[in-house]
């Protein structure tokens, strides 16, 4: 009888995973994915929706197509809770069974966490095509009666890097319109030092954005928390009080409720892993991308997330499908490594400039890495977003 995978979500590491399984095992194995959205999302393009930059249009597709025409089963619905034991997930129709299963559900937005934010919150936030729309139309009214801008990562942020992203872009439209002179623009940060976490311990990274931030005049307040987020203001925990007129904070995140609410997850709703990226009580359970929890190698005095999204959440779902594989034909589990002994390969686009990240670990201590500044960085973004879509829209997910 053909072994049964369960697929839970249909972004980047659900759809790499699944598509990888049944590349590798044609009709030895039945694969169903299942997801509440019917569309893939090129997350890394949020930034640019506010500025009009991008439609929903440019950065989406429908993914059953793509899953159907690759022998895949697509289920559009959500899925409701999982019982390991049972081997069984629950969905709004009813119940589907699994010898595997690869949680690939990602994350939510921790709005709670920080007084004032939220959907009808003082702030925006860009973290899903809904929330990056919505910023949009805020930026439109805030070009017709400009003011400060206060751009955050909010302790606990799980993609600073996209904070960093978001403030340089903001900067080099406040040139493009004629405004860098008249508005102040404050960037705001729990980490300890002016570098997104994914840069720590690179040489010149602390520089080379102190160099970006200073060609742009932006302000900033590292090693800082926020209390709250009132109208037309950001106070942080030491009593600094940041007057806005437009305001962009990136929440923490926290594991969806189908994760968070089983024996699997730690009390973020991030399911616990192996470095197979089996979970840590079932062999044959997995979890990928930003809703799998990681083990980090410092621990800040303010809380600071870990960017998973990305080239880390293809590495996971590359080495989870090929686990399942290997346990489908009889096989020992052999992709096995710890996050933090991953090879790292980022870009930060910073509208006309940005820096290209290559490292042999994703956290110190590293052999080797480099930082690129430049504006090939840009390019390179824009050029990775056309890729990466056209590779995933035909289901090509063995390209690198």
């Amino acid at each position: 009888m053909k072994k049964k995978v369960l697929v839970l979500g249909s972004n980047s590491g659900g759809l790499i995973s699944a598509l990888t399984i049944k590349a590798r095992l044609h009709g030895d194995v039945e694969v169903t994915v299942v997801s509440p959205s019917e569309d893939f999302l090129f997350r890394p393009s949020l930034i640019l929706v506010p500025f009009g930059l991008r439609s929903a249009a440019d950065i989406t597709f429908k993914v059953e197509p793509t899953f159907t025409g690759h022998g895949i089963h697509f289920v559009h619905e959500a899925a409701l809770s999982i019982d390991p034991d049972a081997k069984t997930v629950v969905t709004q129709s009813g119940d589907l069974l699994f010898d595997y299963l690869i949680i690939a559900t990602g994350c939510k937005n921790d709005f709670d966490a920080v007084p004032g934010l939220g959907p009808d919150g003082n702030a925006y936030t860009f973290t899903t095509i809904e929330d990056a729309i919505k910023a949009g139309e805020g930026w439109r009214h805030f070009l017709e009666d400009p003011g400060d801008i206060v751009i955050a990562a909010a302790q606990g942020a799980a993609c600073p890097g996209a904070a960093y992203e978001f403030v340089l872009n903001t900067a080099y439209q406040l040139r493009k319109a004629g405004l860098s002179k008249s508005v102040k623009l404050t960037f705001v940060t729990s980490e300890p030092s002016l570098e997104h976490s994914r840069l720590r311990g690179l040489s010149r990274s602390e520089s080379i954005f102190k160099k970006l931030f200073g060609r742009e005049a932006v302000a900033s307040f590292v090693n800082s928390a926020i209390e709250y987020v009132d109208e037309g203001n950001v106070r942080t925990v030491e009593g600094t009080d940041l007057p806005f007129k437009y305001a962009m904070v990136i929440p923490p995140f926290q594991g969806q409720d189908v994760a968070k609410n089983t024996c699997l997850a730690d009390d973020h709703g991030y399911v616990n892993v192996r470095p197979s990226y089996q979970t840590d009580k079932f062999d044959d359970i997995y979890s990928v991308g930003i809703g799998a929890a990681v083990t980090v190698p410092y621990s800040p005095s303010i809380p600071v997330g870990i960017q998973k999204s990305g080239f880390p959440t293809e590495i996971m779902a590359r080495r989870a499908a090929r686990n399942i594989v290997s346990q489908i034909k009889g096989e020992f589990v052999s992709a096995e490594r710890e996050f933090g002994n991953t090879a790292d390969v980022d870009v930060l686009d910073a509208g006309d400039n940005g820096v290209i990240l290559l490292a042999d670990r994703m956290f110190p201590p590293r052999k080797h890495g480099v930082l690129i500044p430049g504006p090939q960085a840009h390019l390179m973004k824009l050029g990775y977003e056309k890729y990466f879509m056209w590779k995933s829209r035909n289901g090509y997910v063995r390209l690198p």
